[in-house]
């Protein structure tokens, strides 16, 4: 038996667990709110990836070793990592109602950007004087809440009164230009599960843009670089 002692996901992880045990079970076994689930072989012969949210980690088939990184397929100079990265986002976004965001655009539209905003945040603004732009190119923007200084705040209780507005696009875009905005009192609001979203896609700041292909943008990109990167997909 031994102990192991790693940070994942900002949370130090100890766990004690048998040698003997198979490779994929004595991970999970090994990492607190891992399943058997979450582990599986990598591109590299020994080494298993680790999937906690949209984070990625390798550990050795012995368990001894664990390492953060890419993984990059030289002849390609992909990072199979990053495919990855993208994918888990998408199966983490699918898990939260759409009905739960604020939406600008057609549901037709050609592509779908996924924003996680703070209503104070200078580029937040920039980008949503631009969803004019990304709308008439084919573009949905869909957003999500990431109040920066976290509950309790002044940007959460912001974003909880635009969701209990009568009309949410109009209250979030006063928010945006800086004019008060008074909620009805609407019960729970959705805050709180967009924030842990934003958590466990790797969100560190905003606006972080979630692209339809998964692909994580972190900070503002204006409207027309985005029209063409998507149109060129």
């Amino acid at each position: 038996m031994r102990t192991v002692l790693i940070a994942l996901a900002g949370m130090v992880l100890v766990s004690t667990v048998a040698a003997e045990d198979d490779p994929r079970a004595g991970i999970a076994e090994m990492l607190p709110g891992i399943e058997a689930k979450d582990v599986r072989e990598s591109p590299l012969p020994g080494i298993y990836e680790v999937t906690l949210g949209a984070q990625v980690v390798y550990v050795s088939g012995d368990r001894r070793y664990l390492f953060k990184g890419d993984i990059i397929d030289l002849s390609t100079n992909e990072s199979l990592t990053e495919a990855r990265r993208d994918e888990l986002r998408l199966t983490q976004l699918a898990g939260l109602d759409e009905s739960s965001m604020v939406t600008f655009g057609p549901a037709d539209a050609d592509h779908t950007i996924t924003v996680f905003t703070d209503v104070d945040c200078t580029f937040c603004r920039k980008l949503h004087l631009e969803v004019g732009e990304l709308n008439d190119n084919s573009i949905r923007v869909r957003y999500l809440f990431y109040p920066r200084h976290g509950p309790g705040s002044e940007g959460w209780q912001k974003a909880d009164a635009v969701w209990c507005s009568a009309d949410q696009q109009a209250a979030l875009t006063k928010a945006k230009l800086g004019k008060p905005i008074k909620g009805d009192d609407c019960g729970a609001t959705p805050v709180a599960a967009h924030f842990e979203m934003g958590n466990r896609v790797g969100v560190r700041g905003t606006p972080a843009i979630l692209l339809d292909n998964g692909r994580l943008i972190s900070g503002y990109v204006p409207a027309t670089e985005l029209v063409t990167y998507l149109n060129g997909q």
